[in-house]
């Protein structure tokens, strides 16, 4: 039987769960997002001018990827302490890291006003930004996750993963409405500092609601057992969560990383390598590459916990593969729909494959949190996640301009996107199926697929 405290809650609770989680990562990846918008667009001009604009963005990429080598750092950080003091605090820690850095983005001078310490201190910036993601994605799924029931999970944890389109297509709204209402000069002396700055007003809503909601009654109920144990026993405090989970859980680890590659790589290369493609490489307006990416963005937004509920019905692994399979096979429609460069069939080719990125993306956060047990869960989802950022979402668009660069040609682009979402279909093929699988339990890793018993009257046993 199922303890009372990790018994899933009412529906209006697991809907104010998922509210705070949704919004809060929907801020945060605004926050994320934004910079690298505005380094395809803006920073390669203002804090690394070259000759050759091209040249200049890559560069503006690589400080974009270095906050992506924080995040893992953050993941091991904010996974530690969300399995050791829970995962509401670090939530709301990582809230404050993220707007705090995004904000002062705002107000940094250019390389024209103080020369090289411009980039320094955006860089420096930027790894806080990373630093502080790497533990956001994990402790808002696992809130939402251990919130729910078994039954509906995929559904209820997907609406966290939500807030990535979410974020960017607030970032790109907004720079989408300054670029069409600004004249391009108005833009690059101030326009694109609006929003960064409009983040502080974001952070402080989003840690209101980010602070009302309740600790997750499953990670209460298993720090209260292990206590228990530890009394009872007189046993010395185990090892810290991360080498647990890389002496007992690393093929899990890997799992998710491999989990994460295609969706990682295809989501930088239709969003932010897009930019830099449209703009630079076939000379039309920043305005029909942010449009097409906002329009995009938004059928992004409401099918991702479609894709969830999908794997509550069919698994987790068939869901992820029609992403991953659609993914490799649309990698070569994508670029020559978006040659043609018609505005609409542009925004088909992004629409379409942020579908497929969704059918990866949405049953990811309850695929990868029922892999591993309660005690090391913030860890290993972390470290799982973020560790896939380093090789796949921060190399992406730095490979992807440097192809274009050598090449002059999308074909290579293409085949390294079909190779990625390639190595998430081997992955998942060859992993094992967790839905249904109790949280509770403990061994969450290996503990074979099953279905709790029906929720009790007022419980969430229903979508709807």
């Amino acid at each position: 039987m199922v303890s009372p405290a990790a018994a899933p809650q009412a529906r209006s609770g697991i809907r104010k769960i998922v509210a705070a989680s949704l919004i809060g990562t929907t801020i945060e990846w605004y926050d994320f997002f934004l910079y690298g918008s505005a380094a395809a667009l803006v920073f390669n001009k203002l804090f690394f001018p070259t000759a050759d604009p091209l040249t200049g963005t890559l560069i503006a990429f690589v400080t974009y990827a270095i906050g992506f080598l924080a995040r893992p750092l953050g993941g091991v950080v904010f996974g530690h302490f969300g399995d050791k003091v829970g995962r509401k605090k670090l939530l709301v820690l990582s809230l404050l890291l993220m707007g705090g850095a995004t904000f002062a983005m705002g107000l940094l001078p250019t390389y024209g006003a103080i020369g090289v310490g411009a980039p320094v201190l955006l860089t420096v910036l930027r790894l806080v930004q990373g630093f502080a993601l790497g533990g956001e994605w994990g402790g808002a799924v696992l809130i939402v996750s251990e919130h729910g029931g078994d039954e509906h999970r995929g559904f209820w944890a997907s609406w966290p993963q939500s807030g990535a389109p979410g974020g960017n297509l607030l970032a790109t709204g907004v720079l989408a409405l300054l670029a069409s209402v600004q004249s391009e000069g108005a833009f690059l002396a101030w326009g694109w500092r609006v929003p960064f700055l409009l983040s502080g007003v974001l952070v402080i809503a989003g840690l209101w609601i980010r602070i009302s909601v309740s600790e997750s009654p499953v990670f209460l109920a298993a720090q209260a057992k292990a206590a228990a144990e530890a009394r009872a026993s007189g046993a010395v405090a185990r090892k810290a969560p991360v080498v647990e989970v890389f002496r007992k859980s690393w093929r899990e680890v890997l799992t998710a990383i491999g989990t994460r590659f295609g969706e990682n790589i295809s989501y930088y290369v239709l969003t932010s390598f897009l930019l830099v493609y449209v703009t630079t490489h076939l000379g039309m307006s920043k305005g029909t590459a942010l449009n097409a990416v906002l329009i995009g963005s938004a059928v992004h937004f409401v099918t991702i916990p479609a894709w969830g509920a999908l794997s509550d019905r069919v698994g987790r692994r068939p869901v992820t593969m029609i992403g991953s399979v659609g993914m490799a096979l649309w990698a070569f429609a994508f670029f020559a729909l978006v040659d043609s460069r018609s505005f609409l069939v542009i925004t088909v080719a992004v629409t379409v494959g942020l579908l497929l990125h969704g059918a990866m993306y949405g049953p990811q956060a309850a695929f990868i949190s029922e892999m591993f047990d309660t005690r090391v869960r913030y860890s290993g989802a972390s470290m799982g996640s973020q560790l896939a950022s380093i090789v796949a979402g921060a190399l992406a668009p730095i490979i992807a301009v440097e192809l274009l660069k050598d090449y002059g040609s999308s074909l290579p682009v293409s085949v390294y996107l079909c190779a990625a979402a390639v190595v998430t279909t081997f992955t998942v093929f060859i992993a094992k199926e967790t839905r249904g699988r109790d949280l509770t339990a403990p061994g969450g890793a290996t503990t074979p697929a099953r279905r709790r018993a029906p929720a009790r009257a007022g419980q969430s046993s229903d979508i709807l």
